[in-house]
């Protein structure tokens, strides 16, 4: 099993947020895919607080499949199915099997930040197909606005981000607007998170 600090640190706040953007679903079951699921513990946070959600965890890494199956098998989680190997920068039919309208909700946490231009298409694209009418697109990160990047701290992670790898950075709110609008979505709200983050929510439409 792998730990993540940030992960364990920010669980609780994201919950939090899934439950109030959720709320209104929660008579239903609902089916989300979670791209780049990382360790793993986010997912199994959610599921426990959220019984009315089954969840897809993804991830391009192997190590990190293993660590989300440890710890379904931990916590014997049932509402979250095995993981899947998922790349967002391929076409939506290459996303391990899942099918056109098939999700009520998609959640990507801290991806876009240490993603390609590419892997922002695809999420986009891909959600705009996989995406059952006003079903939600959820991002959480840090993102520039309209070009600007503040506060420093955010610009000196910025410039961390781009050192590991010059295509990632944080990206541009108008740019994903843009991009969600391109691909029948409408950005509903901007949720402050702790830290600078934010949660940005994308409807289907």
């Amino acid at each position: 099993m792998l730990l993540s600090p940030q992960a364990e640190r920010n669980w609780e706040s994201l919950c939090l947020m899934l439950e109030d953007v959720l709320d209104d679903q929660s008579h239903r079951q609902l089916f989300a895919l979670e791209l780049g699921s990382g360790t793993g513990q986010h997912v199994i946070r959610f599921a426990q607080k959220m019984p009315f959600v089954t969840w897809q965890p993804s991830d391009i890494k192997e190590e990190s499949r293993d660590s989300i199956k440890a710890y379904i098998a931990a916590t014997n989680a049932k509402t979250v199915l095995q993981p899947v190997h998922l790349d967002a920068s391929e076409p939506w039919e290459k996303w391990a099997g899942l099918t056109h309208k098939s999700c009520d909700v998609i959640v990507a946490i801290n991806l876009l930040q240490y993603s390609s231009f590419k892997t922002a298409e695809g999420v986009f694209g891909g959600a705009g197909e996989i995406l059952k009418q006003n079903g939600l697109l959820i991002t959480h990160g840090v993102y520039a606005i309209n070009g600007t990047i503040t506060p420093s701290c955010n610009e000196r992670l910025d410039e961390e981000i781009r050192e590991m790898n010059p295509e990632w950075g944080l990206p541009d709110i108008d740019v994903l607007r843009q991009l969600a609008f391109n691909n029948g979505m409408r950005m509903e709200r901007i949720i402050e998170m702790e830290d600078f983050f934010k949660c940005l929510i994308f409807r289907k439409f």
